[in-house]
């Protein structure tokens, strides 16, 4: 038996696999009742052979004693899961002396049970505890989860304290923690050591976009809107890809104020209405406005704060969202892809009451009237006049609602909760697999399907699915429509002619032609509009150099950029680079930074030291964009390369420095 557990208003204990109190009693009060502290039973070894994340090599509890270990069973696509992430981090922040985190996927979906599809979730994330593939579920069956989420604490040794599936697992937690500390460290069992772990982020380099979530399109002034997620920022570009405007500074807040002072957290769905972007900022639970004029950003809807309950209505910064997803504007109403509690929400433009539209609540599928049916997960929103066409992604379906007062809601393609597959035909046989975007182009309905890394399209009148682009394998390819391949595209809009598709996994934007029957990638250029020539913090990686001979007064130093095989300068984008020392008065050379026209400077760069009294040592400075030589993947390099300049008499008039940009990886 699988289920998501959807309760928001704390969490219970579903299994207290020692406990013999009531298994819906608090955990503390277990604690309390039943000395779990110590435990009964001990917890089950991971097993061999399995695919790990975040860390070097497998971790086995055994060589965690001495420590508390708290397991998370979770899948990617849970909403839920996604919810408890922070309050984790807020555990490992607190006791990341005392307390280990270990995540156990366990997947729902196909596509989640792929290692590799695990890491783009755990990055996308930002998770930064080591995570396991448990695919075919052999840790969640020896600890008997049933849930997404399912929380089991262990103790320093090795003893199962208590099981609870939920969300508002930090407050039950922390309660136990703050008795459990002491006691184990009387008792001498307690090591108190931060656990060192080897993110798979850290393997990585910055690319151009990350993680666009969604796009959205304006036909009458042709621009585009990509939602760079992970860069916490919407991107305004032409249907050429040149960048025209950037909304957010790039740093996670819920700041209100001009474009380049405000600040989002993982937004994704926007819409334009006049001349007002709409803005679905998902894990502040807010929903902005961005006035296109102005340049200003606003909050206009959400206290800022998951809602905890359900179905409660509000108006303005007084009423609560949960992880808005998507939203459309339509009559002068705002209707919002409520993701977190399974509905759709509508919002009065005027005075912005707002309440829920569609949907109980209840994660299911079920069609009926707009109040009463079932939704689950719904993350995509569009709109084919007077209904809204809805992707449900958890029930992998398309469905749509009526606008009228006495609406209806009805499902196009799906099934259940664990119905899916990749399977063109009739609506009712075809299956998706976690849609998460739809878009509407004359009678057609256009579907991301995500984890089928495909885009399908709806024929209503033939009631009828078909595959328009991606051959199903997850990469980046381009070409005829059916050899094209995509990963977990998120986002649809239509434009001139052309679907844009927020290709999430790949950080670009794709556009798929169906007159020319071809896919291509959206060069973005304008890049000076992302980044300023002269940042007042560098925030890069630490390279050290080998140190360097040099001659006072006649060596330079050669400085160049060595690229990985394969990609090029992006000419288009501005070069940061910057040379100094902290020793100003042992060191001088020329010419300067600010003397030497970057963006157009050939490399290498011939930087002659002037005067070197002693070992001194210097910092290089650089911010670098490359793209492949088709400019299909574009990727930036913050780097900070340091290296010890040494004075000798015997130095050759030259010396090359090379700095080595980040390779891709398994990007």
């Amino acid at each position: 038996m699988f289920r998501k557990y959807n309760r928001v208003s704390g969490a219970l204990i579903l299994a207290a696999v020692v406990a013999a109190a009531a298994p819906d009693a608090p955990l503390a009060q277990q604690v309390a009742e039943n000395k779990m502290l110590e435990g009964r039973t001990t917890a089950p070894e991971f097993p061999d052979g399995l695919s790990w994340l975040n860390t070097r090599s497998p971790v086995k509890l055994r060589e965690l004693r001495g420590k508390f270990v708290l397991l998370d069973f979770w899948t990617f696509c849970c909403i839920n899961c996604m919810h408890i992430i922070p309050d984790l981090r807020k555990l490992e922040e607190k006791y990341d002396q005392e307390l280990v985190v270990i995540g156990v996927h366990s997947a729902k979906f196909r596509n989640e049970k792929e290692t590799g599809q695990i890491r783009e979730a755990v990055i996308r994330y930002g998770i930064r505890h080591p995570v396991v593939n448990d695919s075919d579920f052999q840790i969640w069956n020896s600890y008997g989860a049933r849930a997404w989420p399912t929380l089991v604490l262990i103790n320093p040794a090795g003893k199962i304290m208590g099981t609870m599936s939920g969300e508002g697992i930090f407050e039950p937690i922390d309660e136990v923690l703050t008795q459990g500390i002491p006691y184990f460290s009387a008792k001498g069992l307690l090591v108190r050591s931060p656990m060192k772990n080897t993110l798979e982020a850290a393997a990585r380099p910055e690319t151009l976009l990350s993680y666009p979530g969604k796009i959205s399109a304006d036909q009458a002034s042709g621009r585009l809107f990509i939602t760079d997620s992970n860069h916490n920022r919407i991107l305004i570009v032409n249907s050429e890809g040149r960048i025209l405007d950037v909304i957010g500074s790039g740093e996670e807040g819920s700041q209100d104020g001009q474009f380049d002072d405000a600040s989002f957290h993982h937004p994704q769905g926007t819409f334009l209405y006049n001349n007002v972007l709409y803005i679905a900022d998902t894990e502040n639970h807010l929903l902005r406005t961005a006035d296109l004029m102005t340049r200003e950003l606003r909050t206009v809807l959400g206290t800022g704060a998951q809602a905890r309950r359900l179905n409660v209505p509000g108006t303005g910064r007084e009423v609560a969202l949960n992880s808005p997803w998507d939203v459309v504007v339509y009559d002068g109403k705002a209707y919002i892809a409520m993701a977190g509690s399974h509905q759709i929400w509508e919002a009065d433009l005027k005075t912005w009451k707002a309440q829920p539209f569609a949907g109980s609540a209840r994660e299911n599928i079920a069609d009926g009237g707009r109040l009463d049916a079932a939704l689950a997960q719904t993350s995509g929103l569009a709109r084919d006049g007077e209904r809204l066409l809805f992707a449900d992604s958890e029930t992998s379906s398309v469905r749509a609602v009526t606008l009228q007062a006495d609406g209806k809601v009805t499902t196009i393609v799906g099934k259940g909760l664990f119905d899916f597959g990749d399977r063109d035909g009739a609506c009712e046989s075809a299956r998706f697999q976690h849609p998460l975007g739809v878009a509407m182009s004359g009678n057609l309905v256009y579907v991301a399907d995500t984890y089928n890394s495909k885009i399908k399209v709806i024929d209503p009148a033939k009631c009828s699915a078909a595959t328009l682009a991606g051959n199903g394998t997850k990469g980046l390819k381009n070409g005829k429509l059916s050899a094209a391949s995509f990963n977990e595209p998120g986002g649809l809009a239509w434009l001139s002619g052309k679907l844009y598709v927020a290709d999430t996994n790949n950080h670009v934007i794709r556009v798929v032609d169906p007159k020319a029957n071809s896919v291509s990638t959206l060069e973005l250029t304008g890049l000076e509009k992302l980044a300023s020539h002269r940042p007042s913090r560098f925030r890069g990686r630490a390279v050290r150099l080998a140190p360097v001979a040099v001659q006072p007064g006649k060596t330079d130093l050669a400085l160049s950029l060595v690229l990985p095989d394969g990609y090029k300068l992006n000419r288009g984008a501005p070069l940061y680079l910057s040379w100094s020392a902290p020793a100003v008065e042992h060191l001088q050379f020329t010419p300067q930074p600010e003397d030497v026209d970057l963006k157009n400077a050939k490399l290498p760069l011939h930087i002659k030291v002037t005067k070197l009294e002693k070992n001194t040592d210097i910092a290089i400075d650089a911010i670098v964009y490359y793209c492949t030589t088709e400019q299909s993947v574009c990727l930036v390099d913050r780097l900070r390369a340091s290296l010890e300049l040494q004075p000798s008499s015997s130095a050759p008039e030259s010396v090359p420095v090379e700095v080595v940009v980040k390779r891709p990886g398994s990007l």
